[in-house]
């Protein structure tokens, strides 16, 4: 089978396309053939070991120290080809869609996951280039806004609107009832705008801190972004208001998150958001494009031709 290889730290170029073997699943295990896998930041973060010092030994302990893992990929979606003989929920020909932040191994035209995995049957109504785009961005977004307490009513804005997971957040809060404000670039207000928010704010040429607006719940969507700076956001929370960032901490991404975000896709609540699509052939040229930060939503990799 066809997989995209990193075998070192660096710039997209260390990626590169390889013939290696078929996996064969364990015993609670699916091999899922993979029709479609995301280029997510976090994929880019671990590519290039791009963390805050402070951040470097715990990463380099999960992922290690002098090389990645072997095939990145951390979200897929595809259809089941055989299962472990211990497997209960899935079976030969299902549709599948899921996250797995410690095994990875998406980018390839195979692979196995564990059947308690973050994975889920897909959402009938979306391709498996629009089923990978949710899984990142919706259940990170989820996790946090609910870690935030989100409730009805209430103002809420998002930094970094335009993004995975900004986009996943505003399309979520509009579901919980609050009203949105996003912050992203000039090129990026109209589709924040469709996706919920009431209000946009265009970051080049206004710095919402300053215009005496006042939240009860700001998200940072924006990864690693400067200490100083979100100390500054908290001074426009209200008195009981909360801030919280993709930096705070490890997210618990649930099996029942996905299900829930298949449900609201079903239901027509939110919807995906992809920029590009590329072939796994193109992976590096992707990887080139997520590292410029300008992506709007998800990049997409088609597999399966």
């Amino acid at each position: 089978m066809k997989a995209v290889i990193c075998k070192k730290y660096g710039p997209p170029d260390v990626l590169y396309l390889q013939e290696i073997d078929k996996p064969v699943p364990q015993k609670n295990e699916v091999l899922i053939k993979i029709h479609a896998t995301s280029v997510t930041s976090s994929d880019t973060i671990v590519r290039g070991f791009k963390v805050p010092a402070i951040l470097r030994f715990p990463m380099g302990l999960a992922i290690g120290f002098s090389k990645p893992r072997f095939i990145l990929g951390m979200v897929l979606s595809g259809e089941i080809e055989s299962v472990g003989k211990d497997v209960k929920i899935f079976k030969k020909g299902d549709n599948v869609y899921g996250i797995n932040i410690k095994k990875f191994g998406a980018y390839a035209e195979y692979t196995c996951w564990p059947e308690t995995s973050v994975m889920t049957f897909k959402p009938s109504n979306l391709s498996y280039e629009e089923a990978s785009a949710i899984p990142y961005g919706g259940c990170l977004a989820l996790s946090y806004l609910r870690k935030g307490n989100i409730q009805n009513g209430q103002k809420f804005l998002v930094y970094g609107a335009s993004g995975s997971v900004g986009t996943s957040a505003v399309q979520l809060a509009k579901y919980f009832g609050a009203e949105i404000t996003g912050v992203c670039s000039t090129a990026n207000l109209e589709l924040v705008r469709s996706l919920g928010a009431s209000k946009v704010i265009d970051y080049t040429k206004e710095d919402f801190t300053s215009n005496g607006k006042l939240y009860d719940l700001i998200f940072n969507a924006v990864p690693f972004i400067h200490r100083t700076i979100n100390l500054k956001y908290k001074k426009s929370l209200t008195a009981d208001g909360k801030y919280i960032s993709v930096t705070d901490g490890s997210p618990q991404i649930k099996k029942d998150d996905l299900i829930f975000l298949k449900n609201l896709i079903e239901e027509e609540k939110i919807k995906p958001v992809i920029d590009r699509c590329y072939k796994l052939e193109q992976m590096v040229e992707a990887h080139r494009y997520v590292d410029t930060g300008h992506k709007k939503g998800n990049v997409v990799i088609s597999i399966q031709n």
